[in-house]
């Protein structure tokens, strides 16, 4: 049987990990042991950096939401927990896409809110 070594595949595999490696700084783009090992950390960035993004969004989100909510003397969680009473169903992107580009239909929401809040505030008056 015959000798075999590799050449054209490891050729390949290095030619495919310098060509993903393109744009880090230093030897880190030209070497292979260097680029291969920048990629790893490159990817393992990239993963946790997009569920992390996640979180991210929803934070922001909660933060123009309770802006524009105390706007209307408002804050988040009674406004969140008012339009849970009221049965809206609407998500925290949407409230917060409504609160930069609608203020008047969000202006609606908080006043249906602050209705479902005093209802609720009225029915468990203490003794």
């Amino acid at each position: 049987m015959p000798r075999t070594k590799h050449g054209v595949p490891s050729r390949a595999r290095h030619n495919k990990v310098l060509h993903m490696a393109k744009g880090h700084r230093g030897v880190r783009h030209t070497l292979y042991r260097r680029a291969k090992e920048s990629l790893l950390h490159a990817l393992s960035y990239a993963f946790r950096h997009r569920r992390e993004r996640k979180g991210d969004m929803r934070r922001l989100w909660i933060v123009r939401i309770n802006a524009s909510a105390r706007q209307h003397g408002l804050s988040y969680s009674q406004l969140v927990h008012g339009l849970d009473l009221a049965g809206v169903e609407v998500d925290r992107k949407i409230l917060a896409d409504l609160a930069v580009r609608d203020p008047n239909a969000f202006a609606q929401l908080a006043a249906t809110a602050k209705e479902s809040l005093s209802r609720t505030a009225a029915t468990a008056a203490p003794l």
